[in-house]
């Protein structure tokens, strides 16, 4: 069952854009390049940019600490000077009233700048002035640490950058406060604070950031344009040849590039159309050269028809009179009708291969039970495994094995594969399997012979092949069966493969699909009778 649940399409829509994206970024050269610019952009952009904006916002807070503590080191000196000038001095309130009034004079316009006056920690007189404010900041916005440093050193500021809450600000704000100790008459050591809103600076380093964001997001744009239009200028050739290049393999031999300009990628066009010039021209010197290789042995096999008839009707008459020559004249009448038989079947294979080579050859399907034809095969065989002291076993499923193929090539396979089995089995058994599965039906034949060696499972399909180029042909064989019986799978669509060991025999497996243009998934009958898990060499379409 499907999981139709929200979340479960959602997955499987992101499942599909991933593959989608992961798709075209395989198969386009210009997507990776315009990507990876883009990327490679927005990084050095950042790196850059994040440089900038540091410099920038530390030469903002060196600029107003240079103006705040110059301006704070004025103003210190005026409220030393207005409290030495007071005559406020009777009592405590009096003291504070001046205070009071001096710290506001001090105080700057709205949200400027604040001051506040504290008692230092290490005050000892007895004359007490509460804490004097100007504004929002009181004492306990100020850092202990900046009013530990004021109180140990009289003689010098003291500057700090701390965050403040402020009225009207929807975030903490960042603060200078500059601190300096002054003397107060009676009162002794104080504390003036002034602290110093760095507002513009904040909505400078903002539209800084909004400002270095934009003009980033732009360039990155700007900079993927550019390298799609220089990638576009090198790709578009390159995917011109690839088309060309697949037109050329499908056939189209008369494509060719258009070269433009004379830089480098011209000289590519050129040099492809000279490299199809020349594939064309080979070609097609090999194309004639097998036309005329196809129609000479066509020839050659037509025209030898008629002596061949002569000679086999001389030589039948010749072999029925044996009886009446002396022995060595009748054993020559023998050997002469048995070459006759080899050279009669080595000329109907010339034609048969003569066939394949000019795609003449076609299939005659019917529905057949590939079993029933591997038992007529056997039938015909079992004179042959006799004399030869072969015993053939089939193995039958049991069940039909029915596939869509032209009986009378598959039975020429077959009876190929089993006539070479029991040629080379040295007399051993000889083993038929017929199976059959949803996609396919197959056939392996398997003697216990010399085997093959490393390598040759592959080449005893090639034409005139012989493991043993001295072992004698007792059978009369051509040296082409194998190569018509691999033919005559490829015509199916199907499979003829091989397996062997030394020593240990060989396994040829023929599969062929269920119906015309169904494909094989797997066949279903063994190749390895050891299961080695090796990968088998084979002979496939």
């Amino acid at each position: 069952m499907t999981d139709d649940s929200p979340p479960a399409a959602a997955a499987r829509r992101s499942g599909l854009g991933l593959a989608r994206v992961a798709h075209a970024w395989r198969r386009s050269l210009q997507l990776r390049v315009v990507t990876s610019t883009m990327l490679l952009g927005m990084i050095v952009l950042g790196s850059v940019g994040t440089y900038l904006y540091g410099e920038v916002g530390a030469g903002l807070v060196r600029s107003r600490t240079e103006a705040a503590t110059a301006e704070a080191n004025r103003l210190t000196e005026v409220v030393q000077a207005k409290f030495h000038s007071t005559d406020k001095t009777q009592n405590t309130d009096a003291l504070t009233v001046a205070a009071q009034s001096i710290i506001f004079e001090t105080a700057g316009s709205e949200r400027s700048r604040y001051v506040v006056l504290s008692r230092l920690a290490t005050n000892r007189s007895s004359f007490v002035i509460n804490a004097v404010r100007s504004g929002e900041v009181d004492d306990s916005h100020i850092p202990d640490a900046i009013e530990a440093a004021v109180a140990e050193d009289a003689a010098h500021q003291k500057t700090q950058i701390v965050s403040l809450s402020l009225a009207g600000s929807a975030e903490p704000v960042p603060c200078l406060v500059v601190g300096q100790q002054v003397d107060i008459p009676l009162a002794q050591g104080y504390g003036v604070y002034f602290v110093y809103p760095m507002l513009d600076e904040v909505a400078s380093l903002r539209l800084i950031q909004r400002t270095l964001l934009t003009g980033g997001f732009v360039l990155v744009l700007l900079i993927g344009g550019v390298a799609y239009v220089v990638t576009r200028q090198v790709v578009a050739p390159v995917r011109q040849a690839a088309g060309v290049a697949q037109r050329l393999a499908a056939g189209q031999l008369t494509e060719r590039m258009v070269p433009k300009g004379e830089d480098d990628l011209a000289s590519l066009a050129t040099s492809f159309n000279a490299m199809a010039e020349g594939l064309q021209r080979q070609i097609r010197q090999l194309e004639d050269l097998s036309r005329v290789q196809q129609r000479f042995v066509s020839d050659v096999s037509h025209e030898l028809r008629t002596p061949l008839t002569t000679i086999r009707l001389a030589g039948d008459l010749i072999h029925d009179s044996r009886g009446q020559f002396e022995p060595a004249v009748s054993r020559s009448a023998e050997l002469l009708r048995g070459e006759v038989d080899r050279f009669e079947a080595l000329l109907s294979d010339l034609l048969e291969i003569s066939r394949f080579d000019a795609g003449a050859a076609v299939l005659d399907t019917e529905p057949t039970d590939l079993r029933r034809t591997v038992a007529k095969v056997v039938d015909g065989c079992q004179s042959l495994a006799e004399s030869k002291g072969s015993r053939i076993t089939l193995i039958d499923p049991g069940i039909p094995c029915e596939a869509s193929y032209d009986p009378r090539r598959i039975e020429r396979v077959l009876r190929n594969l089993v006539v070479n089995a029991i040629e080379h089995g040295d007399g051993k058994p000889v083993e038929i399997i017929v199976g059959g599965n949803d996609s396919a039906v197959g056939a392996s034949v398997r003697d216990h012979g010399v085997g093959l060696r490393p390598g040759e499972a592959g080449m005893v399909f090639n034409r005139f092949w012989r493991a043993d180029p001295a072992r004698a042909r007792a059978t009369g064989g051509s040296g082409l069966g194998l190569a018509i019986a691999l033919e005559d799978a490829r015509l199916h669509s199907g499979w003829l493969q091989a397996w062997g060991q030394p020593g240990e025999g060989a396994v040829f497996r023929l599969t062929l699909p269920r119906a015309s243009g169904m494909r094989i998934g797997s066949s279903p009958v063994p190749l390895n009778p050891k299961s080695l898990g090796a990968r088998p060499e084979t002979a496939r379409p």
